[in-house]
Formats: C-alpha cells, sequence, structure tokens
C-alpha cells in the first residue's frame, strides 16, 4: 500500500510525524510525504526533522505568500503531477488549511481515495477559511479520522451517516505527539514557574484595530497588576503592533519551535491564546485556557469548563484576572488514549479499494 501525504504548515508536520512512526513500523507500506510550502519557515531545516524525527519530504513544492484563491490553485496543480507519478492507494491531510483543501481535491478529481484526519470539528464561523477548508475536505473524503465525539456529532447533524463515507473516532493524534515529545523535550530555555503564556495570530483578532490594541492594552494592565506575561509573537502581529505604535510591557520572544513550546507549556501558570491548537495543548499540559474569539472547533473544553471563549472588550482585563488561579483536570481522556496513529494505519490497511 501507498500512501502520499500531503501537509503545509509546521503543526501538520507535528501531527505528521506520529503517523509516520507508526507507517515505518509495517514493511508493506511506502509513505510519500508532500510538502506544500504553504507556511514558509526558515527555522524548517535539517536540524528541525532531525531533532523532531521527521521524515523529510519527498517534495517540496515551495507555494506561499499568496492570495487564498490562487495558493489553493498552485497547490491543486503541483499535487495533482505527484499524484501521476506516485499513483497512491491513499491521500492523508490533516486539519484545514488550504493544503489540505488542495491535496483533497487533486486525489478526488483523479479518483485517489481520501483520508481526512481531524476530520468533524466546526467553528460554525464561515468567515474563517480554515472552517471553509475543514467543510469542504470533509464532503470529498472517504474516510473521516474524528478526534473526538463532538466531531462525529457535527457529521451526523449534516447528514453524513446517508453518505458513503467510514466515520472513526481514532482519538486527537496532536495528543498523542505531545505525550511522545514532552518526553523529548531538554530544558533549552530560561524561564521560571508562574507566568501566563500568550500567543495572538489570528486575522480576526490582529486585521481589527480595536481588537489588537485592546488585547494589548489588557496585557499591559495585567503586568501592572504584577503578573509576568510572555508571548512568542508571530512575525506578522509584531509588524501591526509597530505599524500601531502600541507601548508593550510584557515579555515579548522570538518564535519558538515545537519543543520549547512544550517547555513554555509546562512551566505556564496559563494560557492566552485565539489559536485553535494551542487550546488543546494547554488541556494536555493541564492548564486552563483563555480563548480569545467568539467561537471554538473544541467545543468539549468549553464543555468540560477547562476553556473559556472571552470576547475582546472593554472588560478583558478583569475577567483574565479573575481567571489567573483557575486549576484542570486533563484524567477525563477527553481526546483518547494516545494510540491514534495505530487506529489510523489499521483502518486504512482494512479499507478495500
Amino acid at each position: 500500500m501507498k500512501i502520499v501525504t500531503v501537509i503545509g504548515a509546521r503543526p501538520q508536520f507535528i501531527k505528521a510525524s506520529s503517523l509516520s512512526r507508526e507507517i515505518s513500523k509495517y514493511k508493506d507500506i511506502e509513505e510519500v510525504i508532500v510538502h506544500t510550502g504553504q507556511h514558509f519557515d526558515k527555522n524548517m531545516s535539517k536540524i528541525f526533522f532531525d531533532e523532531m524525527e521527521i521524515p523529510v519530504p519527498k517534495y517540496n513544492l515551495q507555494i506561499n505568500s499568496l492570495s487564498h484563491g490562487a495558493m489553493t490553485g498552485q497547490m491543486l496543480e503541483e499535487i495533482e503531477k505527484v499524484l501521476f507519478i506516485e499513483k497512491p492507494d491513499w491521500l492523508v491531510v490533516y486539519g484545514d488549511t488550504n493544503s489540505t483543501l488542495a491535496g483533497a481535491l487533486a486525489a478526488k478529481k483523479l479518483h485517489i481515495k481520501v483520508a481526512h484526519i481531524e476530520a468533524g470539528l466546526r467553528s460554525f464561523d464561515e468567515r474563517m477559511p480554515e472552517e471553509i477548508n475543514r467543510v469542504l475536505t470533509d464532503n470529498i473524503s472517504n474516510i473521516l479520522f474524528c478526534p473526538t465525539e463532538s466531531a462525529i456529532e457535527n457529521l451526523t447533524n449534516e447528514g453524513f451517516l446517508n453518505k458513503n463515507v467510514q466515520i472513526i473516532n481514532c482519538g486527537d493524534i496532536m495528543y498523542e505527539s505531545a505525550v511522545y515529545y514532552k518526553n523529548k523535550a531538554r530544558n533549552s530555555l530560561d524561564i521560571t514557574n508562574d507566568f501566563i503564556l500568550a500567543t495572538i495570530h489570528r486575522q480576526e483578532n490582529t486585521n481589527d484595530r480595536q481588537k489588537l490594541t485592546r488585547i494589548i492594552e489588557s496585557f499591559n494592565d495585567l503586568v501592572k497588576l504584577g503578573e509576568q506575561i510572555i508571548i512568542p509573537i508571530h512575525p506578522r502581529t509584531r509588524i501591526l503592533i509597530e505599524k500601531l505604535g502600541l507601548k508593550v510591557d510584557f515579555t515579548i520572544i522570538e518564535p519558538v519551535g515545537y519543543l520549547e513550546m512544550i517547555q513554555l507549556l509546562d512551566k505556564c501558570k496559563i494560557v492566552i491564546t485565539d489559536s485553535g491548537g494551542l487550546q488543546k495543548e494547554a488541556y494536555f499540559f493541564n492548564k486552563f485556557c483563555v480563548t480569545l474569539r467568539d467561537t471554538t472547533e473544541w467545543v468539549e473544553l468549553i464543555e468540560n469548563e477547562v476553556n473559556v471563549l472571552l470576547e475582546i472588550d472593554s472588560n478583558l482585563t478583569k475577567e483574565i484576572y479573575q481567571l489567573l488561579d483557575r486549576k484542570i483536570d486533563n484524567s477525563s481522556e477527553l481526546y483518547g488514549k494516545g494510540n491514534t496513529s495505530k487506529i489510523i494505519v489499521e483502518s486504512l490497511k482494512r479499507r478495500k479499494f
């Protein structure tokens, strides 16, 4: 069996690393990795792949820094060329990026079966490009590997039980990766405990001058109240803060790798973010999360009161401050038992062509 895996962003490499490790145990399965280049990262060097034990992609399409339409179109064209060469049995995609949708579309048009990992997630906010990508990918996939029961409920509500598609709750592959890399991370950062870890990068926050200003002012207010805040800054967010001339009283550091982020998660006391993945990772590391968004795909975190959505308004500082001492219990296995990759590989092997 041959599998082509399409990935384009650093989180997808980390997720795919778990599946690749599992695939390597099977002598009768070949995996070909395609990196679209969607998130260009100068740090994704040989050292990155060596440290993370990630297979180097056979193909690097180097498609980035384009509009959504242009990027998706070019990816579709180039991935199709790869599929003509490789002729795989399965194409595997992750999550909700433009790379995800382009890979699924290219395979579907060539009658190659598509497996979507992290299927069924919904923010119910179609202003988010990610929401469009994930919904369309689900609708053209042959197997939907869902990380949670709420993801399966979403698919059920959308009528997927009446479609010729297999739906499997396999748990969250990012949980499996987090457990693996937590044991690999070394203490390379000079940081102490009891700080707030924050990240801000979503366009709905950074492109809105009023929202971004309110967030920065709230972080500054928390520092005045005696809190330490560390933000690994997204380059785009840094540029926008400087463009607006916003004063920063908290600690900004350069973007960090995954192993460094694990160290930050392990030592912080609470997470504030607008990221999707970091909401889960906070839970993995037993930290309460404050999410600066109106919606989240990870509704089970809200339902289990380990995450809260906050509106970005004049009460933001007060609402965050009241949550700083919140503790959580992550023993309920919301995201499976850490054997997601094995479930996925065995399911692909059983599926008849």
